[in-house]
Order: C-alpha cells, then structure tokens, then sequence
C-alpha cells in the first residue's frame, strides 16, 4: 500500500518533467527567435504566392480594358470578299457563316460571342439622285446600301414596313429617322443610286426607324446608317446609309452596283486573359494568312494589339521577377541570420548537450523536432493569406516546399555547424581579426565574377522574349550580392587606417568603436550584406519609377504641348479670338492639322507626287507663347517663328523620311490648295505631332499667303489655361463649329457634325498612367520599393542587435572604469554607424546603377510611347529610403541603449562562459 502511494505521485512527476521538456516547452522558452523565423517564412510564402496571382489579376484588368474600346476594324475578325460582275456572292459563299466560324483556329471558336453575315454598297463609290431635300438643291449626297443579319431585330420601326424586295422592282431600303431627317426621306420616295459611268439603280424607301441601341457592335461598320456625316467644307457630301434584305442586294449588285460581301466574328474580350495571349495572338494571325474564298480578304488587327499588349507585359513581368528575386535573396538572408541569432541565443543549452555526450545528430534532431512544429505551418499560413488576393493562380507552389525546407532545417544547420568543436571557454571575437578562409575567398570571387560575366552576356543577349527571364531576374541579385562582399571585405581597411589614427587621437571613444567596426564581426557583417541587396532593390524600383514618369511627362509634352489640346472637324476663322477672350485663357494658338495630304515636287499641274504626310499649320509665334505661357519645355524652332509672309516658298521643318524625298523645295496639300515650302529644319519628332509619325510637314501660319475667299481653316487649338470653366470653352469652340458649318450648308445648323474635345495636358499624362500593363507595372514599383525598406530597416535592426550581448559585456566594463551612459551611447554610434551608413549608401549605388547597366534590356520604352526611357534619378526618393534606413537605426540603438540602462553592470559581466 505504501509502495503504491509513493509511486503514484513518481510516476506523475516523471510524466510532467518529459512533457515539460518537450520540443513543444522548448518552443515557448524560445519563442522569440522561432517567431521572428516563422514570420519570414510567412512573409516569403505569401511573396511567392500572391504577387503572381495579383500580376495576373492586374494583367487580365488591363487587357480588358485595353481591348474593349477598339474599333470593329482592330478587335473584330473579318472576311470580306467582291461580289461577281453582277453583284453575286461568290461560290461557297452559302451557309459560310456557320462554316467559317467552325474552321477557325482554335482557340477563337469559343472566343466568338457575335458574328454577323453582311452585305454592303459603300458609300464613298456611288452617288445618290433624287428630287426631294439637299438632292433636289443639286446637293451631293454619297447613299451606302448594306444588308444584315440580325438588322429587323436591332431596329424599330417608326414609319412604313421593313424592306420586301423583289424581282424587277425598285430596291426596297429603310433609313433611320436621323437620315431620314437629313435627306428628307419618307416612305414611297424613290432615288436613284449610280457607280461612276453607270446608270443609276432605282431605290424605294419603305421604312424609317429608330435603332434599339445606337451603341450595339452590330451598327459599328455602318455609322452612318444611325447618323449621316453632314458636309463642313464647300464641296464635301452628305454620307449616309441605307439598308435593305438580302433580295434588295442583290438586285442592286445586278444594276451594276459593286458589292461586297463580309463574314464578321466578334470576340468576347472578357474569355482572352493574359496566359492566352500568345495563342490567340497566333490563331489570329494564322486566320489572316487562310483563304477562305477566292479573293477574300481577312481584316483585323487583334493580333497586333495582343502582341503589343504582350511585349509591355513581358517587360513588366521580368521588372517584377527582378523585384521578386532581390526581395527574396534579402528574405533569405533574413531567415538565415534569424536562424544564427536563434542558435546564438541557445549556445549555452546547446554546448552544456555536447558535454554530456550528445551527438551532432541528437542536437540536430533537438532542434528539428522544435522547428518543426513551427515554421512548416507559418509557411502554409502564408501560402493561405496568398490565396486571399484576387487573380488566377501563379504556378508558385512549388517554391513553397523549399521555403519550408530552409526555414525548418536553418536552426538544425547552423547548430550542428556551431557544435562541432566544443571548448569550455569560448573565444573572444571581438578581439580577433576575421580572415577569411581560401574557400570563402574562392566563393567570393566567383560570385563576383558570374554576376559580372552575367551582365555582360545579358546586355549582348538582349530580354527573353518567351516570358518571365529568369537569367535577368538573377543577374541584379548576384551584382548586389557581389558588390556587398566586396564592399564588406574592402570596408575594414580603411576603418583600420581611421583606427590608427583615433589610437592617436584624445579619449578611447572613437578608438574602441571604429577597432570594433574594422574587425567586421561575422555577426554583425552579414546583416550588412542583406543591407546592400535590400537597399539596392529598393532604390531600383525606385528609380524605375521616376526613369518612367519622366520620359511619360517627355510624351505627354510633346502629344500637348500646352495646358490643353481643342480638337474639332472646323472653326470659323473668329473662333481664336473668342477663345481668347474666355476667363481664365491666357494664350491661345489657332492649329490645322491634315493626315495623309499629298506632297509634290511643285505646285504646277506636272509636278511628281512625292508621297502623302501629316501635315501641321502652326501660327508658330504664338504657339511659343502658349508652350511659355503653359510651362511646356518644348523648342520651337527660329525659323518657323521668324517665317513671315512673301513671295518664295515658306521654311518648313519635316521628319527624316520627308527630307529624304524632297530635294529643295516641294509643296503640301492644305484644303487642296498647294502651298510651296523649303527644308529649313528636319526633327525626329515635333510638338503637337502625334507620337510614332513617321511623315510629317510643319508650316508657319503666319507665313502662308492666304485669301479672303479660301482663309486657311483651323480645327485645332492650343491653349493656355488657369482656372477656366471646360464646359465654357467647348461651347464656345462648337459655336464656331456651328457657324462654319452653316454658312457651308447655306442654313442653320443646330449642332456640330463633330463636338468639340478639350484634352488636357493632365489628363493625357494620367491616361499613360491607365493604359497596357501599367497597373502591373505599378505594382513592381511599389512592390520594390515598400518591401525593399521594410527589409532593409529589418536588415539594420538584425545588425544592431546580432551583436548585443558582446557590445553590452563591453559597455558594462567600461562603466566599471568610469564610462558614463552618454559616452556608451556615443560608442554605439562609432561602431555601427560606419558599417550601416556604408552598406546603405552601397545598396543606393547599386540600385541607381542597375537601371543604367541593364540599360534596354528591361524594355522600359514599352511604357513610354514614342519616347525612349533613358536614366533618371529623384534624390528625393532615394533620400527617403536613406531614410529610412537611418530611422531603423535610430530605433534599433535606442532599443538597445534602453535595454542596456535596464540591465545592471554585475548582470551583464555575468553573461556568458567567456568571462573568467
């Protein structure tokens, strides 16, 4: 019985002591160290899983919203093949709609949301006759014929009956109330439609209506059937189209008409996401090279805007790998010296193990059983706090076993390294010089070697264009790894020269500070190496930024270069002093600007054609003083602003491709009047000129010779601008329109055939900031920057506190000779602020260098339209992560000097087996 009673009360006390003493007691006495490793691997984790799949979210917003507002021409599929001699559809052609949609690459079958089967007269190749409405003045109106499917259910009927064609009969067509206005069309009025040197087909109206929805992609290659485009100039037509059935067509093709018959597929821009670019990019392509019908041609452009959409994503993907990868190795780093400090903060449990006989093997099952229990599930953490963020999956997961496997087995690593030679009394570090073993130093210059061999090789090879480059995502990592072990191994000497000359010099505060920082602790040096990669990362993404937004602020001067652009189809003569007048206009600079005008060699009816350009008509003095007046950095070149009117030709600038073809002097196109101009400047680009222009012709407006009856008519205006009233100046601006366009037409006009836009400088420059990848490529930028200092400050705090209980074992002696707290305080700052302020301003190097050396291989010029991003630096910006970095100091040595007050001199000389 009493056997019993005392055995009981054993046994649960053994039970107690083994679950005491378990790895998972261990884990909480420990819990610091464990955490702060665990956290990491959360950290690292959700980095590896969540910014791919927020690239992909990102990536797939912008493509949406770059190919939703494209015209039919670009984003639509179609095929579009001449009708015979008689208007006839080829064969084949029956039941084609079906088939062609069948036999197109895939994936574009299930891309397909709409598709339509047309037939169409255009516009611009018959003349409309009649007796009724501007046909009766003798006006010209061009009548467009189109028929398709889909057309009786878009439409509601307003008046008469949808068209019945027949054999022998009129063309039976339908117009929309808004042509039916214009042209004053109503049901039982007949017209005549004619090709040039044919006799007119007849036509009768049936039917007026009114589209469901104007907006539908069904009425998209025939606006004109929804509104006539009204005539602005003497001589110009009324447009307009009519539509009719498939019978009505027909006979149309018959009476001579020419006829062409179209197949289109709309695709649904919502089923093409980022991953599939390339493969719908290339069924596109292979759509356009297949022939389909004899004589059919395949219009689209889908593939090039995917395309282009795909290089800019490509560049922003390999920016953020670069981003990634620097952020990662900091990680690394981190966990490791994380790892370090842990094994250092147990050297005592561990070496006490080794003295009674533990092997390298039991120490390194000790600590494994601890980690675990941890830094597995902090990893899944992260990977779970990942999947929170929106996006497809970034096919990451398999980094995540690895990050487990480094942070679970650090600890084990470092234990097993630092218990294979165990001493009863340990070494005194501070008072030795670290040298570096012939294998570190053979490790060192490899790495220097590779990362500057890699740089060499990728600025020969050029970007990977196939995706994600992982040889460039490595090559700025190894040259900060690189730059930081040889900055950290050359940094002691010249700390060494100061320590001789501090050993000279009054007081042992400085002495004893900088002969700490030369002897380059391990400890506290490979914190400093992290330092340098973070830094660095942080200051590129940084400076990427800014190399961007300048050569976008580049592009948006030169698209407008003033406060705002006016944009319109015509203005009376006035409308410049009227816009003047406006408050808050301070400048104001009339602008005519034609597309594809003709260029001949003279202005003589035998003069050769020397091509067609852009051509610009500035009044150039004023345009100087509006770009003055607006703040605009842009040359205006002295010979157009002192042009002035004469007898000779006028000195106009060109582009390189127009100087190339005009010898002396030629003469441009300009409201077909022919106007003689000289080369007096040719310029790869020119204010005011849309971006990418390859041929272009500026004149002087103040130089032309112009004519009461033929007055040189501008439709564009630049303006200097303050605290104006938008909606004042477009009103103003669609006034003149108005006026222009009825003393064209000879009546009243109620609005403008095209409202007048006003395009701030502003708005063009943050509409650079909306377009492609731009969001993704916002995210690297913020990604690199924001995680770049948060580790590097982490970085600082590693390096001011790995070393802690040495410097305060030294602190503690010194008060015993006298030292007081302000003079251990200032020891602090002499020992830590070389080494940190060194890495730091080594990290920024690195970071403001690595954009210059990588130099186009990053394919920053994919973001800034016409403009090439060159190298731009904001001091600012690389001052605030400096910044930073000096905060984290601060606070680390005042952590650390707090500690130390709290922590009494007999404590502190007791810490450690080292003290005899």
């Amino acid at each position: 019985m009493t056997t019993t009673v005392t055995e009981r009360p054993t046994r649960h006390t053994t039970g107690r002591r083994r679950r005491t003493g378990g790895p998972g007691a261990r884990l909480r006495t420990f819990a610091g160290p464990a955490v702060l490793l665990a956290l990491l691997g959360l950290v690292a984790a959700a980095l590896v899983t969540g910014a791919p799949r927020l690239t992909n979210d990102l990536a797939d917003r912008s493509l949406h919203a770059d190919l939703a507002p494209l015209p039919h021409q670009v984003r639509d599929l179609t095929v579009e093949v001449s009708g015979g001699a008689d208007g006839a559809a080829p064969a084949g052609a029956a039941g084609a709609l079906d088939r062609f949609h069948a036999a197109l690459p895939p994936p574009l079958p299930d891309l397909v949301d709409q598709r339509w089967q047309a037939g169409t007269v255009a516009a611009d190749g018959v003349r409309a006759s009649g007796d009724v409405g501007p046909l009766g003045e003798g006006g010209l109106v061009q009548l467009g014929l189109r028929t398709q499917t889909g057309l009786p259910e878009a439409t509601r009927l307003t008046a008469g009956t949808w068209p019945r064609s027949s054999p022998g009969q009129p063309v039976q067509v339908a117009v929309s109330q808004a042509v039916a206005d214009t042209l004053a069309l109503r049901p039982g009025v007949r017209l005549g439609l004619a090709a040039p040197g044919q006799a007119p087909a007849a036509l009768l109206v049936t039917g007026v209506f009114q589209p469901a929805r104007p907006a539908d992609p069904l009425w998209a290659p025939m606006p004109q059937a929804v509104e006539p485009l009204l005539p602005v100039n003497d001589g110009d037509p009324f447009v307009a189209v009519a539509v009719t059935d498939p019978a009505g067509l027909a006979a149309a093709g018959r009476a001579g008409l020419p006829v062409t018959h179209s197949w289109r597929y709309r695709f649904d821009h919502h089923r093409v996401d980022s991953s599939t670019i390339e493969p719908v990019a290339a069924a596109v392509g292979a759509a356009r090279r297949t022939q389909w019908l004899p004589g059919a041609r395949v219009q689209t452009s889908l593939d090039t805007q995917l395309v282009r959409f795909g290089e800019q994503l490509t560049s922003v993907r390999n920016l953020l790998a670069v981003v990634q990868a620097g952020l990662l190795a900091s990680l690394l780093g981190l966990i490791l010296l994380a790892a370090r400090v842990a094994v250092q903060a147990r050297r005592d449990e561990l070496t006490l193990l080794r003295s009674r006989g533990a092997s390298l093997t039991a120490i390194g099952r000790h600590t494994l059983a601890e980690a675990a229990l941890l830094q597995p599930a902090a990893v899944a953490a992260g990977a779970l706090l990942a999947l929170l963020t929106p996006g497809r999956d970034g096919g990451t997961w398999w980094v995540l076993p690895l990050i487990a496997a480094v942070t679970t087995a650090a600890v084990p690593a470092f234990a097993i390294g630092g218990q294979r030679h165990v001493a009863v009394v340990a070494g005194r570090p501070d008072l030795t010089r670290a040298r570096p073993s012939a294998r570190r130093l053979t490790v060192e210059v490899t790495v220097l070697l590779v990362a500057v061999l890699g740089l060499v090789l990728l600025r020969r090879r050029g970007l990977d264009p196939g995706g994600v480059d992982g040889y460039l995502a490595a090559v700025p990592v190894l040259l900060a790894v690189a730059v930081a072990l040889l900055t950290l191994r050359a940094l002691p000497w010249p700390l060494r020269l100061l320590d001789r000359a501090a050993a000279r010099a009054r007081g042992a505060l400085l002495f004893l500070g900088v002969a700490r920082a030369g002897r380059g602790a391990p400890v506290t040096t490979a914190p400093l190496a992290v330092l340098v990669v973070a830094v660095a990362t942080g200051v590129f993404g940084a400076v990427v930024t800014d190399t961007v937004a300048r050569a976008r602020d580049a592009a948006a001067d030169v698209s407008v270069p003033a406060d705002a652009w006016l944009t319109g189809y015509a203005f009376t003569p006035d409308t410049t002093d009227r816009l003047a007048d406006l408050p808050g206009v301070r400048a104001v600079a009339p602008v005519r600007i034609d597309s594809n005008r003709p260029l001949r060699s003279g202005t003589d009816p035998q003069a050769r054609t020397l091509g067609t350009a852009r051509i610009m008509v500035v009044d150039a003095p004023a345009f100087a003083r509006v770009a003055a007046a607006s703040g605009v950095d842009v040359d205006v070149p002295e010979a157009l602003r002192a042009a002035v009117r004469g007898d000779g030709p006028v000195p106009a600038v060109v582009s390189p491709s127009v100087a190339e073809t005009v010898t002396g002097t030629a003469s441009a196109d300009v409201q077909s009047r022919l106007y003689p101009f000289r080369v007096a400047g040719v310029v790869d680009v020119f204010p005011g000129v849309d971006l990418g222009t390859d041929r272009f012709v500026v004149l002087p407006w103040q130089a032309l010779t112009e004519y009461a009856h033929t007055p040189v008519i501008p439709n564009r205006f630049l303006l200097a601008t303050g605290d104006h009233d938008p909606a004042v100046v477009r009103s103003t601006a669609d006034d003149g329109q108005r006026r222009w366009q009825s003393a064209v037409l000879g009546s009243d006009v109620d609005a403008p055939e095209v409202p007048a836009e006003l395009l701030t400088r502003r708005a063009y420059r943050d509409g650079l900031d909306r377009t492609g990848a731009n969001d993704v490529l916002t995210l690297a930028f913020t990604v690199g920057a924001v995680g770049g200092s948060a580790l590097a400050v982490l970085a600082v705090g590693f390096a001011v506190l790995a070393d802690s209980r040495a410097r305060a074992r030294m602190l503690a002696r010194l008060r015993a000779l006298g030292f007081s707290e302000g003079q251990g305080r200032r020891l602090l700052l002499y020992e830590l602020v070389p080494l940190v302020g060194v890495a730091a301003l080594v990290g920024a190097a690195v970071g403001v260098a690595l954009p210059g050396l990588l130099g186009p291989t990053l394919g920053l010029s994919a973001f800034t339209p016409g403009v090439t991003a060159g190298w731009h630096l904001d001091p600012f910006v690389v001052g605030a992560v400096l910044g930073l970095v000096a905060v984290g100091l601060a606070v680390g040595l005042g952590v650390e000097i707090l500690v130390n007050r709290r922590r009494r001199t007999a404590d502190a000389l007791r810490l450690g087996e080292e003290n005899p």
